[in-house]
């Protein structure tokens, strides 16, 4: 398989897959860029440094020259430094006296340096033997008393051009130097990126083990607390809350599956004896059932897809809504035998949806009217920023070790099925599910006697009251 099918649709592109290898391709990009101006640069410095260097001690050594002529003087120079080239030329262009290194040689140049520029720095190329690297220097006339005044002489002070200068072996060097140095920030970074990448890599191996028939696999933890040890806690968690899911996925088709065969298997059981033996079976009464247990059926299915879009995160439309009076409302709409009382709070407001909320309020009302003695009691309060809505019967109660189960979907405890055969056991968890989608929470709180569900939803302030401080 290609290394483009393995990337999981990875798109066509010039640029290598391969982290490790774009980083270094940038790096040596970027390296090659920098070092080129930085060895430019340096090429050019050298060379003008180089340059300056012999024109500054040619000027020198022609200035002390010519200042230690005497008159009529014609002894040959003797030079100690790396300016070899010295000649004495009067104003005819005559060589007067040389240096032995530029004895026999014509005149070094045919500049003359005025009176008010008495030196001069140049390159002269006419002569044999190469360039010439040279300053001019114009004998003062106070150095030469005894001469006319129109036959000033000049000093000559150089040297050959070194190869430095002329040929291109700075310039190798420096593009050597620049290779080196591209080819060592490459290798640098290839071997950093994938010591750095390796921990990556070590992460897609134990991911790419893990499954969905077992989620129980975990991922490493690195030492210490960098950005791959902070990845694998994120990967792992993730990986529990996963498996979590589909452990919670498997059970609820589990019990879905058995809750929804129950049901059919009697539907079917009394079909098939309404045809097996139609004498001794009452077709009205079989089709009185069979309703009965399609209505069952019905429920669940319903319950089961309200179920499915809250744990979907379906969003639902949502409105500033009275609780208070929905709690009213919906405590009068219940009928039956036990009384229902209400104590509200004045400006009890949420923002949520009305038709879930109503269902929330209808399932514990229905539930409490079910287990109560003689009364059921419902309250709505404010209590420290948010709505709580409490539903108590004076029933049996409910354990403390079922208090969390009763919300999970299918239980239902043996006094719950001993009340309402028929019941589905989805009213509880479609309920706390409603409740967490409105940011909240549906929980079993302690009570003298009988059962206390408590909702508790964020609070949200009157559009009157935003607009008063008074009121606040």
């Amino acid at each position: 398989m290609g290394g483009g099918s393995s990337g999981g649709g990875c798109r066509r592109s010039f640029l290598p897959h391969s982290l490790r290898a774009r980083t270094t391709l940038g790096v040596t990009g970027l390296a090659l860029i920098f070092l080129t101006a930085i060895g430019a640069g340096a090429n050019f410095l050298i060379l003008n440094r180089v340059q300056a260097q012999i024109f500054d001690e040619a000027e020198r050594v022609a200035v002390n020259w010519g200042a230690s002529l005497q008159p009529g003087s014609t002894r040959q120079p003797v030079p100690r430094t790396r300016i070899d080239l010295l000649q004495l030329v009067d104003s005819r262009g005559r060589v007067v006296t040389a240096s032995a290194a530029a004895a026999g040689r014509p005149p070094l140049s045919a500049v003359r340096p005025p009176a008010d520029d008495r030196i001069q720095a140049r390159t002269e190329c006419s002569g044999p033997g190469g360039c010439v690297m040279l300053a001019a220097f114009r004998v003062p006339q106070p150095e030469s008393s005894g001469l006319r005044p129109d036959e000033p002489r000049f000093v000559y002070a150089g040297m050959t051009r070194p190869p430095i200068l002329t040929g291109y072996l700075l310039q190798l060097l420096t593009a050597a130097g620049v290779l080196l140095g591209v080819a060592l920030a490459a290798w640098v970074n290839w071997w950093a990126a994938g010591r750095n990448l390796r921990p990556v890599e070590t992460i897609r191996e134990h991911l790419s083990d893990i499954t969905v028939s077992d989620l129980s696999l975990r991922v490493p933890q690195p030492p210490g607390c960098n950005e791959y040890a902070l990845l694998v806690c994120t990967v792992n968690r993730t990986l529990a809350r996963l498996d979590e899911a589909v452990k919670l996925q498997r059970r609820f088709a589990s019990t879905t599956s058995h809750e929804l065969r129950t049901p059919l298997t009697g539907l079917r059981t009394r079909l098939e004896e309404a045809v097996l033996y139609p004498d001794d079976v009452d077709p009205r009464e079989t089709v009185r059932e069979a309703l009965s247990i399609t209505g069952r059926l019905e429920t669940i299915v319903d319950d089961l897809l309200v179920l499915a879009r809250l744990r979907a995160g379906t969003p639902a439309a949502h409105e500033p809504i009275d609780l208070g009076a929905l709690v009213v409302q919906e405590a009068a709409a219940q009928a039956g035998d036990v009384p229902v009382h209400v104590h509200v709070d004045r400006d009890v407001h949420v923002r949520g949806n009305r038709i879930q909320l109503v269902r929330v309020l209808n399932n514990l009302l229905a539930n409490a009217r079910r287990h109560a003695g003689t009364m059921v009691e419902v309250t709505a309060e404010r209590a420290d920023g948010q709505v709580v809505v409490t539903v108590t019967d004076d029933g049996d109660g409910i354990a403390p070790q079922d208090r969390e189960r009763v919300f999970e979907r299918f239980v239902r405890l043996d006094e719950g099925r001993r009340r309402e055969p028929g019941g589905s056991g989805l009213g509880l968890a479609i309920s706390r599910d409603i409740a967490q989608a409105h940011h909240g929470t549906l929980l079993v709180e302690d009570t003298p006697r009988g059962a206390r569900f408590a909702l508790r939803l964020p609070i949200q302030q009157e559009p009157a009251a935003l607009a008063d401080p008074a009121r606040r």
